[in-house]
């Protein structure tokens, strides 16, 4: 069995519960801030109008002036009426890009805050007592590999363990671990890869 899980299948379902419940949260989350921005996006449309308003009096306006420019005599008077209305459309044509790249940047924030947060969340709740786990677990496995894998859990156990544990294993663990009690150092040893979800 991976250490990423416990030996132990009452624990191992509970890890593998809350790991699917953690993936399926952080999709949702994810889904959310998709959605967050989706909708505040749409505000852009706004902006794409008054952008096609603005070119399209800019394009006539130009079109119009060029034409009347052309008029003997008169023509660069009645021009400049229609420069500045055509300028004017340029400026509208300017503020509907800016009201778009504005509606675009809130809308990338927004979806970023609704999907990190629970993300985060998730991430501390979850994720770091599961990589904890994983350390313990393979840890305990390699002491379990070495030579004086028992003696060093057993010296972890009294450790780390509550008092009332390690009563469960002897009235004095302390003393039979002092003395190499094999049962002492057996019991205690099995307290600590209890602990880190590793069955001998």
């Amino acid at each position: 069995m991976s250490s990423w899980y416990s030996d132990f299948p009452a624990r191992r379902t509970r890890q593998i519960i809350a790991d699917l419940a953690a993936v399926v949260a952080i999709v949702l989350a994810i889904l959310t801030g998709v959605g967050v921005h989706g909708v505040v996006a749409a505000f852009a449309d706004v902006g794409v109008q008054m952008e096609q308003a603005g070119s399209g009096f800019h394009e006539t306006m130009s079109e119009v002036g060029e034409s009347l420019g052309g008029v003997p005599l008169i023509g660069g008077g009645i021009r400049a009426p229609f420069d500045a209305a055509s300028a004017a459309g340029g400026a509208l044509v300017g503020a509907g890009q800016a009201q778009q790249d504005l509606v675009h940047g809130v809308a990338v924030g927004l979806g970023l805050l609704v999907a990190l947060g629970p993300i985060l969340v998730v991430v501390a709740v979850w994720l770091l007592p599961r990589l904890l786990f994983l350390r313990r677990s393979r840890e305990a496995r390699a002491l379990l590999r070495s030579a004086d894998g028992p003696e060093l859990l057993a010296l972890r156990a009294l450790a780390r363990r509550p008092i009332g544990e390690l009563a469960t294993v002897s009235p004095e663990p302390l003393d039979g671990w002092r003395s190499g009690d094999a049962a002492v150092v057996r019991g205690l040893a099995q307290l600590e890869l209890r602990r880190a979800g590793v069955r001998v």
